[in-house]
């Protein structure tokens, strides 16, 4: 079990929490939950996820908002940090007053570009930040923000996966993008990285279409996603075969794309990260004939890497 260091910086407890920001989930090293938020001016029927600032409440992870390209044009990624670093905090049974070294990613191949606005949106000059959450009062001063280029943080848990390996493709698999980056020697080569708009969102979109074209229903992201990633559901099984299909085709496009892309999966290893890892995981077959396939199916796994990064550079 992973023991979290919590320093004290002149008399207040001092954290590095690594944040997620997906399009279709926001992750934690401990925890997750869905992009969705609800507001209201009063206060809701229950507390359970909801996050009050300023006078309003926020229901955190109602489903998935609708998809914002850039992530900074509003507030809500913004609040659903707040949210994430109460759920981590309370999973830590950490001090709700504390000192926060918020650690967060980008893509690759846009990681120059949107750095700076990133970092002014996360790190506001309002501090400390002072909210509730579940009806518990935070009161956390956001000391700084790193970030880190997401997936290839993900291999500063994995480092094994490098080793003896002199090119490696990386395919971060988000909820909007697909990333690839190829490391030489382990070392990024930037005038490889890619970013290609298939992300699992399409997978799923075009799923919910073709069952209501073939078998007359309307279903749920969540029922489709139980059913690609194999696990029970109580659905029509034409539904289910149709979902299935569905999961084959799309690994096929984004195989398809990779090589378009002009990476050869059947010469490089290939390290498969992000949400759509293990749905790719589960409809590769034999026949593809990838060189070598590594499965990083934890969605945790890059919140996890940036703390892990963020620590070595603090020394810890």
């Amino acid at each position: 079990m992973k023991v979290h260091k919590f320093i004290l910086w002149e008399g207040v407890v001092q954290m590095i929490i690594g944040v997620d920001h997906g399009y279709y989930a926001v992750k934690t090293a401990h925890t997750v939950f869905p992009t969705g938020l609800a507001v209201y001016d009063y206060e809701p029927y229950t507390m359970q996820n909801v996050l009050k600032y300023k006078g309003r409440y926020y229901v955190c992870g109602t489903g998935r908002q609708t998809l914002m390209k850039d992530k900074t044009a509003n507030d809500n990624y913004y609040l659903l940090t707040l949210a994430a670093l109460a759920q981590e905090i309370k999973f830590r049974q950490g001090e709700k007053k504390a000192e926060v070294i918020l650690a967060a990613g980008l893509p690759l191949a846009g990681f120059g570009r949107e750095k700076l606005s990133f970092k002014e949106y996360l790190f506001r000059k309002e501090q400390p930040v002072c909210f509730q959450y579940e009806g518990c009062g935070y009161e956390l001063r956001i000391r700084d923000v790193k970030l880190f280029p997401q997936g290839y943080s993900a291999l500063a848990l994995h480092p094994e996966y490098l080793q003896e390996e002199p090119s490696v493709l990386l395919v971060d698999i988000g909820g909007w993008t697909v990333d690839l980056m190829r490391l030489d020697n382990a070392v990024p080569n930037a005038d490889t990285c890619r970013s290609l708009e298939l992300g699992v969102i399409r997978c799923m979109d075009e799923t919910m279409e073709q069952i209501r074209r073939k078998a007359g229903l309307s279903v749920t992201e969540i029922q489709v996603e139980r059913v690609l990633n194999g696990n029970a559901c109580s659905m029509d099984e034409a539904a289910k075969r149709i979902i299935r299909h569905q999961g084959r085709i799309y690994t096929e496009r984004i195989l398809s794309a990779i090589m378009e892309a002009g990476f050869d999966v059947k010469a490089v290893p290939v390290i498969f990260t992000g949400g759509g890892s293990a749905l790719v995981r589960r409809h590769v077959r034999p026949q593809d004939g990838i060189c070598r396939a590594v499965y990083l199916t934890d969605v945790h796994v890059n919140a996890a890497g940036y703390e892990r990064i963020a620590g070595q550079m603090r020394g810890q």
